[in-house]
């Protein structure tokens, strides 16, 4: 248990957007197993699939499950499982739409940016009217910092479809762009849509608290993540939004046991820094050590295992000063594929703890270059344009 724990933290989870193809796989066609909870879903699909193994409905289906299983625990295993089943998909049909759409959602969770959005840009000139496809190009494109062809593909899936994915993403993306009164109204109708997973709607939620706090709506933010948590009590993002929350407010041991829940249940590098920072404050330097010497076997891990990109890990150890030059490498490798505000202000972060000033004034501009609401992107900007 403690290996896959680890693990987790070591393969990290970036903003996942809400799947943009799962409706078209023939879910909501099987009776009311598209409002079933995803264990189910995968119970049933891996059962019919049994009898039917070549039934390509069916592997779609059990697909979309295995990646909604993915948001909702961060278990890579099933990622690997949607992946086996593409591969399924492809040998049969190297040009089957759906299991290219597929390929798509499983690499960009595997931080293949690139590839996505050039796989995408091919499939939306054969089938422009697809909503899912261009939400890929949209999420490629974000992480890519290619925000002009983000907002084209978002404007577009929305004129299609417009539903909790598509407001989901102009929001995110209006958000980023600097501006957060349009980001925060259209994260409201994307809840407003709903979604029949709950998980789905809750994220949006959880977004939409992380929108409050960072224009500091503290209070707003809070009763956002609650409703995420009512929704879905299993969502690990809107727990450590409601750490942040009672951090904010001053009550550290309230901040702790809701960052506890979280890391319970996804342990994700940046709650280990969190929970470290807590105990140290808290005065309970055992606890603290643990958290501590779970980052470094993170860290461990990573570089046995070849690890080449972690942006949550060099944040985390550049904020506490230690193993800087392997924080700088994971930027240094990250940077060229992922070319983002917040890739760009980790950039910036750890150069500037590393020593390199002018690098970091450098790259801090290019994060700051939209105007995006985000206090971390100003607190570093200002320690790093204040330094001698």
């Amino acid at each position: 248990m403690k290996a896959a724990f680890v693990a987790l933290m070591v393969a990290g989870v970036a903003w996942v957007p809400i799947a943009s193809g799962q409706d078209s796989f023939g879910l909501r066609s099987i009776g009311a197993l598209g409002r079933a909870k995803v264990d189910e879903r995968i119970g049933v699909y891996e059962r019919l699939l049994g009898g039917a193994p070549e039934d390509l409905r069916l592997q779609g289906g059990l697909i979309a499950a295995y990646l909604q299983k993915v948001r909702e625990t961060g278990d890579r295993a099933y990622l690997d499982r949607a992946s086996t089943l593409v591969d399924r998909m492809l040998q049969t049909d190297g040009g089957d739409f759906s299991a290219l759409r597929f390929e798509n959602e499983i690499d960009l969770q595997r931080h293949e940016f690139q590839a996505v959005a050039e796989r995408a840009e091919d499939m939306v000139k054969y089938a422009p009217s697809d909503a899912g496809t261009w939400g890929n190009l949209g999420d490629a494109s974000m992480e890519l910092g290619d925000y002009e062809q983000a907002g084209r593909a978002y404007r577009r899936m929305f004129m299609l479809r417009p539903d909790l994915g598509s407001y989901n993403r102009l929001a995110y993306f209006r958000f980023v762009t600097g501006d957060a009164a349009q980001g925060i109204a259209l994260m409201k109708e994307a809840v407003a849509a709903g979604d029949p997973q709950a998980e789905n709607t809750a994220w949006c939620w959880a977004e939409l608290g992380d929108m409050y706090l960072k224009t500091g709506r503290v209070g707003e933010a809070a009763e956002a993540y609650q409703s995420a948590l009512e929704l879905f009590p299993a969502l690990h993002r809107a727990s450590a939004g409601l750490g942040k929350v009672e951090a904010a407010r001053g009550d550290t041991l309230a901040a702790i046991r809701n960052y506890e829940r979280a890391q319970s249940i996804v342990p994700l590098v940046e709650y280990a820094g969190a929970l470290e920072d807590l105990y140290t404050r808290a005065g309970m330097a055992a606890k603290a050590k643990q958290q501590r010497e779970l980052i470094e076997v993170v860290e461990k891990l990573g570089l046995a295992n070849g690890e080449r990109t972690n942006r949550n890990l060099a944040l985390v150890l550049a904020d506490r000063g230690r193993d800087l030059e392997v924080a700088v490498r994971l930027m240094e490798t990250e940077i060229p594929t992922r070319g983002d505000v917040y890739t760009w202000d980790a950039f910036a972060w750890v150069l500037f703890k590393s020593g390199r000033l002018a690098d970091a004034k450098a790259a801090s501009a290019k994060a700051l270059k939209l105007g995006t609401p985000e206090p971390m992107f100003y607190r570093h900007a200002k320690q790093i344009a204040s330094a001698q």
